[in-house]
């Protein structure tokens, strides 16, 4: 019980943070369409903040079936390498369906704060590791899809832009001490603009959401960025090995 309750307030953080973006997807959601029950679902369902507001936007386009689970697979591919870390922190004997159970609530924080812990981590702490951050995704789009209509228009449109702030949070500071990181950015966004103003490949962001540019986009920027830093690491094996010879 202790665990648990010591989970419960390492999680809280993560649940206030989570209610102002969560809001926000209910907002957009019941704009788009979606009754407020069906946003509360879809958040309570998957916990993917990026993947919800790319699934919505392609589903609201008329998106093909292919297209909405390439991209939101595309976009969530960063949790099969959280869950992979935190596989190597639970005890070995810990039976399936309590690491299945874990599993469902692996977002970037929560992966964040357990990977931290120094021991392995346990079931009851990070059962309420989690359990504040889904009350809190949950509550807050909640919130958010039965108040869209009390929101003026232009409210509305400044809610809309939560998300967009919230990466921009995430990425500036690692950018800032990182060059990598920095030229991943710097080739994101000028993947971004080609697909969005060059005409000719620019019906990749105007039919059906915009998904095949955002999966184009994340592959090549990824590759592209790999090509390089692979580039420079074997130029440095190659001086290493003249100044042995």
């Amino acid at each position: 019980m202790n665990e648990f309750v010591r989970g419960l307030k390492k999680g809280f953080p993560i649940c206030l943070g989570y209610i102002p973006v969560s809001f926000t997807f209910g907002l957009i959601a019941v704009k788009m369409g979606f009754s407020p029950l069906e946003a509360t679902i879809i958040s309570f369902s998957n916990m993917a903040s990026a993947g919800q507001f790319a699934g919505i936007r392609l589903i609201e386009g008329g998106a093909p079936y292919i297209e909405l689970i390439i991209t939101t697979f595309v976009i969530n591919l960063r949790y099969f390498l959280m869950s992979l870390s935190l596989s190597q922190k639970v005890a070995p004997e810990m039976p399936f369906y309590k690491r299945a159970i874990m599993a469902y609530c692996i977002t970037d924080e929560v992966f964040a704060i357990a990977a931290l812990e120094p021991d392995d981590v346990s079931f009851p702490f990070f059962g309420g590791l989690m359990t504040t951050p889904i009350l809190g995704w949950t509550i807050g789009t909640l919130l958010g899809s039965v108040t869209s209509s009390l929101l003026s228009p232009m409210m509305q449109g400044c809610m809309g832009i939560a998300l967009y702030c919230m990466f921009i949070a995430i990425i500036i500071p690692p950018a800032r001490k990182s060059r990598k990181v920095t030229l991943a950015v710097a080739v994101s966004i000028l993947l971004s603009c080609f697909f969005k103003y060059v005409p000719g490949v620019n019906v990749l962001t105007t039919k059906g959401g915009g998904g095949w540019a955002i999966i184009i986009s994340a592959i090549l920027g990824a590759a592209i960025c790999a090509s390089i830093k692979e580039v420079k690491r074997h130029r440095k094996m190659r001086l290493a090995e003249r100044r042995v010879s």
